[in-house]
């Protein structure tokens, strides 16, 4: 991938997964240290990336020891299961997302040795600002509050950069030593990003976490240009016709109406398909298929028996034609360059995507944020010296 410039602030990035947000912040960011769990993450990491950063283990035996230099930014995209909607509702104490919490000893490790990060970026899935009626929410808030840092947080849907609806949750803390410029701080909630979850969840917060809150000012990008027909790769077999029926059999009066309604636009139109597990109209549960037809893609998961990975269907007047989503597709969907180099195999290659941060998200978010708050503490750094 692109070397870095001379000039280019510092970040670990934990639970790093393949590096997508180290394609996010792009060649004015230098990676000092890298860690994941998972070997064939890593693996895909080394081969984006190479291995001088990434240390492959547990972060619960990590100390400060193994991390190099003083970062200005530290970002942590822990994991999500016992925090989603779909998990088991374990949160923080779950032992996937409780992960977190030997993440943020290492931070306090750092703290003690004067090596601090300047700038703190934990991502989740939006399930985070409620689990537990809000207190694992009001425990991440704490922690960092506690710690030191004034803390906001945002709710982006990658939807406004990529085809692909993937709404998650930011939550960014500076410093409280940093001076920070009036311009990136809003003095009450704006849309988009301060969601009337945002707004609940900052309510429910003890007042002293309250005090050190910021309404992060982010603008809003520019309208997406970019379609769910525009990253169709063309050279993919599709599904037998049989295959196909079988799907379309799987759906719902009301979501065969929406492809019976494609067939009559007399066009082609293109969608995407989850098979989903639903109530049937006795009340037993039953795998059933949802389709959409506007253009953007439902939320890319990580695979499990097959049954969360995404279908393409194609009406073509009355020819109706499905196939799965390649990984190469999921990865435009991830906003990855077409370079990055993706794993043979598809369940990985998939897994890969599901489980990662969407690169422009994290771009819009470095270039209005991160880059800002840092630049104050490396011009204060610069003049103290």
């Amino acid at each position: 991938m692109s070397e870095v410039s001379a000039n280019s602030r510092t970040f670990y990035e934990f639970f790093a997964g393949s590096g997508m947000v180290r394609a996010g912040l792009g060649t004015s960011w230098k990676c000092l240290f890298a860690n994941d769990l998972d070997e064939k993450k890593a693996a895909a990491y080394q081969e984006n990336w190479g291995a001088g950063e990434l240390l492959v283990g547990d972060v619960g035996r990590l100390t400060s020891r193994d991390l190099p230099g003083q970062p200005n930014l530290t970002w942590a995209s822990f994991p999500c299961q016992d925090l989603s909607l779909a998990g088991m509702g374990a949160g923080l104490k779950g032992r996937r997302s409780g992960t977190f919490w030997p993440f943020w000893n290492l931070v306090r490790e750092l703290q003690r040795e004067e090596r601090q990060p300047d700038v703190v970026v934990l991502e989740n899935v939006c399930g985070a600002l409620t689990s537990h009626n809000g207190g694992d929410f009001r425990s991440l808030i704490n922690a960092l509050s506690s710690e030191g840092y004034r803390i906001g947080a945002l709710v982006i849907d990658a939807a406004l950069f990529v085809p692909q609806s993937r709404p998650r949750l930011f939550i960014v803390g500076v410093r409280d030593d940093i001076v920070i410029d009036p311009s990136l701080v809003s003095d009450r909630p704006q849309a988009p990003f301060h969601t009337s979850g945002i707004v609940a969840a900052y309510n429910r917060l003890p007042r002293a976490d309250r005090a050190k809150w910021m309404w992060w000012n982010v603008p809003a990008p520019p309208l997406r240009a970019s379609t769910f027909s525009s990253i169709i790769e063309s050279n993919i077999p599709w599904h037998t016709n049989k295959q196909t029926e079988a799907l379309l059999a799987l759906m719902l009066p009301r979501h065969r109406a929406k492809v019976a309604t494609a067939k009559r636009a007399g066009q082609r139109v293109t969608g995407t398909i989850y098979k989903r597990t639903r109530p049937d109209e006795n009340g037993k549960r039953a795998q059933r298929a949802e389709v959409r037809f506007d253009e953007i893609a439902g939320c890319l998961r990580t695979p499990g028996g097959g049954s969360s990975r995404q279908t393409i269907i194609v009406v073509d007047g009355k020819k109706v034609r499905s196939r799965l989503l390649s990984p190469r597709e999921a990865a435009r969907l991830m906003g990855l360059p077409e370079e990055y180099i993706l794993p043979k195999n598809y369940n990985e290659a998939y897994r890969l995507m599901g489980d990662g941060v969407v690169v422009p998200v994290v771009s819009h978010l470095s270039r209005y944020l991160l880059e800002p708050l840092v630049q104050i503490s490396q011009a204060r750094t610069e003049r103290a010296a």
